[in-house]
């Protein structure tokens, strides 16, 4: 495994899926068998598997290299394009990851405001940064693994863990910490310990006690950057951060994430400022080519109202067998009957009866994601046979 969450241990297996290839709404194992997928190379694959737009792009850009460790126009085409959706972000930075984006939001916000500390939330993953890894979703809680091994004490000193939706716990750590904050930084809809949606007020209130304390807000938007909305969840509940973070769906499955926001902000970054970032990979051109073929159609207001229908129509259907949370083209199925507001919500779930579903549904060719702490994520790819077909299947386990 080069990822932790694709093993399958946490759902009672052994050995992992091993992929051969993969078309629209379906993947194919190695061994030739065909499982409908709801993972989606975990939600960058809006247009499913092999879209042939996004394959002929990146062919086309492969034709012309493959690496120029320089600039090209399709990099400042996807910043534009970028800066286009996201109500917030002015300027913005390629990268490759969704964690070397949320490191160099980090750095960057630290350095704008001349502080240390970083506010965050359990469960909320921001990829495998030493100063994030604390209290994190994602893998880390699938496994249950301690947060920081191998990180030292130092490093994760600075950093502040909350409940997720308690406004009480943020307002009072500001009071006592609001000086040396930097940053408070928050996937605005949870998705690495399962989909947890912001309680009405909560991000209204972090945009408050950032501008009280001076400290910056930044939206981990990997997942629900161009997912939830065109704009991230920012456009979808009117709450503009600092800084966001973006990855996955803006690389069109390719390798490549994102970070802007404010140009007095975005300015501090070298070699225009002094906050040095780098990356050779950066803006690589088959990943820029991806992107494009995707963000761009994502400027059709179709598109999200087919993913809402879609969206709408597997959580009803789900709606009798849990506790089910979705936001647009993204959802849960909980194995529990009470709400989930926050990480220990999530924890109290039966990750025993989930893994017992995902055997079954694994045995009846329809692959989720291997940990209750995760999504499913809903593409244009998904018909109405498929959610019908996952309903059914989800029925008969009782």
């Amino acid at each position: 495994m080069n990822s932790p969450v694709r093993a399958m241990r946490a759902v009672g297996l052994d050995e992992p899926l091993f992929v051969g290839r993969g078309e629209g709404a379906y993947l194919e194992d190695v061994d030739g068998n065909r499982y409908l997928d709801w993972v989606m190379s975990w939600g960058p694959l809006i247009f499913g598997h092999a879209d042939l737009e996004t394959v002929a792009a990146v062919r086309d850009a492969a034709e012309r290299g493959t690496s120029f460790g320089a600039p090209t126009e399709a990099e400042v085409e996807l910043a534009a394009e970028i800066v286009d959706a996201v109500p917030s972000v002015e300027k913005v930075r390629l990268v490759s990851s969704g964690t070397e984006a949320a490191m160099s939001a980090a750095r960057l916000a630290r350095a704008f405001t001349a502080r240390d500390r970083i506010l965050k939330f359990a469960g909320c993953y921001h990829g495998h940064v030493d100063a994030l890894l604390a209290g994190a979703g994602s893998g880390v809680a699938t496994l249950g693994l301690p947060s920081s091994p191998g990180v030292p004490p130092a490093t994760t000193k600075d950093t502040i863990v909350c409940k997720f939706n308690d406004v009480d716990a943020v307002a009072s750590t500001v009071a006592e910490y609001g000086e040396g904050l930097a940053a408070i930084i928050v996937e605005p809809v949870a998705g690495n310990m399962g989909v947890v949606p912001p309680e009405p007020g909560f991000l209204e209130a972090l945009r408050r006690l950032c501008d009280a304390s001076g400290a910056l807000l930044v939206f981990d938007e990997v997942i629900t950057g161009f997912r939830v909305a065109r704009g991230g969840a920012q456009e979808l509940f009117d709450v503009m951060p600092d800084l966001t973070i973006l990855g996955k769906i803006v690389g069109g499955g390719l390798p490549l994430a994102a970070f802007g926001g404010r140009a007095e902000i975005m300015d501090r970054l070298a070699p225009s400022g002094d906050v040095y970032q780098a990356g050779t990979l950066s803006g690589n051109p088959l990943a820029t080519a991806a992107g494009l073929a995707v963000l761009r159609r994502l400027g059709d207001p179709s598109v999200y109202e087919q993913l809402e229908q879609r969206g709408a129509r597997l959580e009803s259907g789900l709606a009798p067998h849990g506790r089910v949370q979705r936001v647009g083209a993204m959802a849960t199925l909980f194995m529990t009957d009470e709400p989930v507001r926050n990480f220990d919500d999530a924890q109290r779930a039966d990750t025993d009866r989930y893994g017992a579903l995902f055997r079954h549904l694994l045995d009846r060719g329809i692959y989720l994601a291997p940990s209750q702490f995760e999504g499913m994520f809903v593409s244009l790819a998904h018909g109405d046979e498929e959610i019908d077909r996952t309903i059914q299947a989800i029925a008969d386990f009782g």
